[in-house]
């Protein structure tokens, strides 16, 4: 359970797709094209939520 209340942990991170009924093939692209915004999101501790469209 300490693991769970360390405060030196950040809390997790949240990618919210917000797309409606798509193919494996459109959630891969919209992965692949904000790759640079991903990486960037998860070095950001500020962070917590990337929204892509």
């Amino acid at each position: 359970m300490k693991l769970l209340f360390d405060q030196n942990l950040s809390p997790p991170k949240i990618i919210w797709i917000r797309r409606g009924n798509c193919t494996n093939r459109d959630i891969e692209t919209i992965l692949r094209v904000n790759f640079t915004d991903i990486e960037t999101f998860g070095l950001d501790p500020s962070n917590g939520v990337l929204v892509l469209y």
